[in-house]
């Protein structure tokens, strides 16, 4: 995988809109908290825009928005306003090439699912599933600055755990690349040209599934789709979001039995509650593409491990 550059105080972020209309003053917000921080912003040309329908302008604006940010020279990274719907229209125009040319932290969540799994197959590049300008960084405890500055920094060992709402589904340890996202946009790439490929046994995989609004039933329905499909061949470990998002507590039980259910013939180690995605409160951000160690070996004390940096120097 090739990492892009890390993204430190004074480094330059590209602020876009791949998918729905966010909020001009949850956008303002967001870049505020982020210019506290150190960093520079650049809102491109179309981050605002306001329709067709509820996306934040046509086809042709966000995919220019998106190439002209990873053109520019002067971009350290790019990072999106918020999710919705409608970067998987934009797969079929986006140019590779000068993905790979120009590698650079791309950050977002939900919706970018799509480009994520794109970027990883087409450029080979580690992105970061991760808190959002309007979404995440207008508020003032949306995102986990901890995780945010490892991730992007290029910390090598550092982890999470039950400080981070991990919980254990199923004991057990595993090593694997870390792969995901939103679980309806990552089954719904399946039998296009735009799907995640199979982990294989020389490159295993640790999933990281999350998302909104979706019930115990079809959490079971898609877990189970991506099993015929195959997705669930050679990964050695899963790990679920905090799905306050999707149940209330009075649910909880019978998702977590639902998950158990559809992943009754998966014989990896399993666990729950991470809040990266869809959260109530601060958004962990999650390199995608490197090497992690899932250990819910001891009890009382699961973690993920990081082994390797998602940035260069």
């Amino acid at each position: 995988m090739v990492r892009p550059a890390a993204l430190r105080p004074g480094a330059t972020l590209a602020v876009v809109s791949p998918a729905s209309a966010a909020k001009a003053e949850r956008v303002q917000a967001g870049i505020e908290s982020l210019q506290r921080l150190g960093y520079r912003t650049v809102v491109f040309p179309h981050a605002l825009e306001r329709g067709p329908l509820y996306y934040a302008g046509t086809v042709e604006q966000r995919v220019g928005d998106l190439h002209a940010a990873f053109a520019d020279s002067s971009i350290d990274g790019i990072i999106c306003t918020r999710g919705g719907w409608g970067s998987a229209e934009l797969l079929p125009y986006l140019d590779a090439g000068l993905v790979r040319a120009n590698p650079k932290a791309f950050v977002g969540y939900s919706d970018h699912t799509s480009l994520h799994i794109w970027m990883a197959r087409e450029a080979g590049l580690v992105t970061f599933y991760g808190p959002m300008v309007a979404a995440d960084w207008s508020r003032m405890d949306g995102v986990d600055l901890a995780s945010w500055g490892h991730a992007l920094s290029g910390a090598v060992g550092w982890s999470v755990g039950v400080g981070d709402g991990l919980r254990v589904l199923r004991a057990g340890a595993a090593e694997g690349t870390l792969a995901g996202g939103c679980i309806s946009i990552f089954a719904e790439a399946l039998g296009t040209p735009y799907a995640m490929p199979k982990a294989t046994k020389e490159e295993p995989r640790i999933l990281f599934l999350e998302d909104i609004g979706t019930k115990p039933y079809q959490w079971d329905r898609m877990l189970l789709h991506l099993r015929y499909a195959g997705m669930l061949d050679n990964v050695t470990g899963i790990v679920f979001g905090d799905m306050k998002q999707c149940v209330g507590a009075e649910d909880e039980a019978l998702l977590e039995a639902a998950i158990l259910h559809a992943l009754e013939d998966f014989d990896g180690p399993i666990a729950i509650g991470l809040r990266s995605g869809h959260v109530d409160g601060a958004n962990f951000t999650l390199p995608l593409g490197v090497r992690v160690r899932l250990d819910l070996s001891v009890a009382g004390n699961p973690r993920i491990d990081f082994l390797e940096a998602a940035v260069g120097s």
